[in-house]
């Protein structure tokens, strides 16, 4: 095998001469029986903490108290409520919603961004992805200072802020973000010769728009619809803050849980809550066999050109969504600086001062801190570590087999209902591991549960891009492959490890429904005390936390960016001296 010159600097590990005059011949090769070992340990963490706290929930469902079986009788009593099929038909409606507003409004920001030549694109994405670093009760709370009863424009809305349209003008704000990288992906590439061919046959813009472009990303558009559907049944933080009257069925099992202590309601309607995000994610993966590749070896890249008019329009379009997005964030932010918003608008701090409120004090703040670092350090090595036993190692086919299922399970399992399943199922006394109940280690593993497929992803995409003869080298030398992992595939995979540290520690920092129901006094979290602050009436100093809770994942981000760079520029050096 021949090995690029740039790649030199690792090979000594790689060489015969290292391997064997180190090691006696009667000392086995971990390597065969490490990499075996590891997955055990990875399937018991999964077990852990996504197939028990998800069997513990559909046991409370379809079980009696006194462990029967209950049948279809728990289902037909919740469906004989008469308040049950309103609230399912309003959860289901103002998703529905939420979706049809949201995904065309992402759809033509992204194709500003990647189809035309619009000035400060970079400003623009950063702005469309800014909602990513805040709690979902953010919106909620902007919207309550800006229609609410004492809003800065409550004639516009006549107090319904509270309730249907509340619920969509957050969800909306909350799920965009999410809608924009999945269409962004989808906008990205583009074969221009069927571009030039439909401008040679004289098509018009629209034409080719929707005879090209449009059909091209319509499985973009499909996964984005899913996606911000599921979110939206999903998530009681925005219905929590505006719902009002309008009670949806996030909002029922959380008040089931800890307003009525009702375990067995909160379960079943986490099950039904479990049903659209399994659908979905269902359709959305059936759709994905179905598509085509769009670019081919022959395919030439679309590059659009200046067109003052497109340019413009979309431009206007563009600036419009990113004022509303920064109208919300900058509402909130100066609502936590402000003595009483509206009416006195002298600047404080004193709703900062979070120890002399309600809701857990700064202590909330640290503890989102220390969950943070210990989801992204643990989850990083964790997950990177967990996908590179699953694509480069050897042996046990059948167990990567059965660890890459529950690695995508995660996807279509709502961060409520993972809470909940964790809740029963740590809570019990005939659990072993019922210390870790009210924990932080509860809190990480958890959070890392919740994230797990999407930095799944990220690591299986990186790794897939290296070539298997690193492998096949360190073994036909005897090196172990823990040596050529640390020292070979770390290095090339660095980018794709700093993004995963970075999306674990922002999500972990912004997540409420995954750890709503696995905090103690003493492990309260800064997205639950924003809960608490606003439940006691205090919106300005929940508008604080929620504002430092998006100020610190953004500096937590920059100061990833940045300090990467340094790293990246020396592990990344071969490839550019491979270019030279």
């Amino acid at each position: 095998m021949t090995m690029p010159a740039t790649v030199s600097a690792p090979l000594p590990t790689l060489s015969a001469e290292t391997s064997t005059s180190t090691r006696p011949a009667s000392v086995p090769d971990r390597s065969q029986w490490l990499p075996g070992l590891l997955k055990w340990l990875l399937l018991m963490l999964l077990a852990l903490g996504l197939v028990g706290p998800l069997l513990f929930i559909l046991a409370q469902a379809v079980l009696t108290p006194a462990g029967e079986w209950a049948g279809s009788r728990p289902f037909a009593q919740l469906f004989a409520n008469i308040n049950f099929l309103p609230m399912l038909g309003r959860s289901l409606w103002v998703s529905a919603m939420t979706a049809v507003v949201t995904v065309p409004l992402a759809y033509v920001f992204a194709y500003a961004l990647q189809r035309t030549c619009i000035p400060g694109k970079g400003l623009w994405r950063g702005i469309g992805l800014l909602p990513l670093l805040a709690p979902s009760l953010l919106p909620g709370i902007a919207l309550i200072y800006l229609f609410g009863n004492q809003g800065l424009f409550k004639e516009w809305m006549d107090g319904s802020i509270y309730g249907f349209w509340g619920i969509l003008l957050g969800e909306v704000f909350y799920t965009f973000p999410h809608a924009l990288m999945i269409l962004l992906s989808a906008l990205s590439q583009a074969d221009g010769r069927l571009y030039d061919a439909a401008q040679a046959m004289g098509a018009s813009r629209w034409r080719i728009f929707t005879t090209v472009t449009l059909p091209a990303t319509r499985y973009g558009i499909f996964g984005a619809l899913c996606l911000v559907f599921t979110l939206t049944i999903t998530d009681f933080g925005v219905p929590k803050i505006t719902g009002g009257a309008y009670s949806v069925l996030a909002v029922e099992a959380y008040k089931a849980v800890v307003g009525q202590q009702q375990f067995g309601r909160g379960a079943l309607i986490g099950l039904l809550l479990l049903v659209p995000a399994l659908l979905t994610f269902t359709l959305d993966a059936w759709l994905q066999r179905r598509q085509r590749a769009s670019m081919s070896s022959r395919s030439e890249t679309y590059v659009p050109q200046p067109d003052w008019r497109r340019d413009g329009a979309n431009l206007l379009a563009v600036a419009l969504i990113a004022s509303a997005i920064l109208m919300m964030i900058v509402v909130a932010m100066g609502a936590s600086l402000v003595k009483l918003w509206p009416y006195n608008l002298q600047l404080t701090l004193q709703h900062y001062d979070f120890d002399n409120m309600d809701g857990g004090g700064w202590l909330a703040y640290w503890n989102s801190l220390r969950l943070a670092c210990g989801t992204s350090v643990a989850g990083t090595l964790l997950i990177f570590c967990g996908a590179w036993l699953m694509e480069k190692t050897r042996g046990q086919a059948w167990l990567s087999t059965l660890l890459r299922m529950l690695c995508f399970l995660p996807m279509a399992v709502p961060g409520l209902v993972l809470g909940l399943g964790s809740l029963l199922f740590f809570n019990h006394p005939a659990n072993p591991f019922n210390f870790l109940y009210g924990t932080m280690t509860l809190l990480v593993l958890c959070c890392v549960v919740h994230f797990y497929t999407t930095a799944q992803l990220t690591a299986v995409t990186a790794l897939k891009q290296l070539d298997p003869e690193f492998e096949a080298a360190s073994l036909s030398l005897k090196v172990p492959l823990l040596k050529t992992f640390i020292r070979v595939t770390v290095p090339l995979c660095l980018p794709q490890l700093l993004e995963i540290f970075r999306y674990l520690f922002v999500s972990s920092m912004t997540t409420v429904s995954a750890v709503i129901f696995l905090y103690r006094p003493d492990t309260v979290l800064a997205s639950v005390a924003v809960l608490n602050m606003d439940d006691a009436g205090d919106v300005g100093p929940a508008a604080a936390m929620s504002t430092l809770i998006l100020l610190t994942s953004a500096a937590a981000s920059l100061l990833m960016h940045l300090g990467g760079r340094r790293w990246l520029a020396r592990a990344q050096a071969w490839r550019r001296g491979r270019a030279h």
